[in-house]
């Protein structure tokens, strides 16, 4: 995707656009708090972010869309989202309580690199809670991070690869759990 592609399909969402999201490291705690920028050095993540377009959203906007596809990713500079998912048995024409709301993620937080790497329709929607700003990460724009900055680019997939595979290790739990708790015996 284009980067004016990316700025269209922002703004179609409401999205406000604020610009390239330049200085990231200098952004009060992120570094810190960020699982995926935890690693970087402040030059690394001011790199990163010269990549990423920043973003405004409004207390109960769409940010990401169940279903939809679309190959960029957000990271969550402040504010708080919801992410839900509509119930298997949902159809489109179903209320909002038919979502199931699978977490409420904060400063820091990722969401939708999995269909930023590998293009398939989003798993979930992604709601603002409170006024949110965001950088976005598009796919080709890592793409000229790999080319332009190899260990820059290279880290980051690193990063993105790891946050991915913890998010497996927590569903996978959750999964046995519900599995055996379904296993138990009715209490007599």
């Amino acid at each position: 995707m284009a980067e004016r592609e990316l700025q269209e399909q922002l703004a179609a969402r409401g999205l406000e656009l604020l610009g390239s999201c330049d200085r990231l490291s200098q952004r009060p705690g992120l570094m810190e708090q960020s699982a995926l920028l935890r690693d970087f050095t402040p030059a690394e993540a001011d790199l990163l972010g010269a990549n990423m377009q920043l973003v405004r959203a409004r207390p109960g906007q769409l940010l990401i869309a169940e279903d939809e596809a679309s190959d960029w990713m957000m990271l969550l500079l402040r504010g708080t989202v919801d992410v839900g998912k509509r119930r298997i048995a949902a159809s489109d024409t179903d209320e909002a309580s038919e979502v199931t709301r699978l977490a409420v993620l904060k400063e820091g937080a990722t969401l939708g690199e999995m269909s930023m790497l590998d293009g398939e329709p989003r798993y979930a929607s992604c709601w603002a809670l409170s006024e949110v700003e965001a950088a976005v990460l598009s796919r080709v724009a890592v793409g000229r991070l790999i080319t332009s900055q190899p260990a820059v680019g290279a880290k980051l997939l690193v990063k993105i690869t790891q946050l991915l595979a913890q998010r497996l290790r927590n569903t996978s739990s959750q999964l046995v759990k519900a599995i055996q708790k379904a296993a138990e015996p009715p209490p007599a």
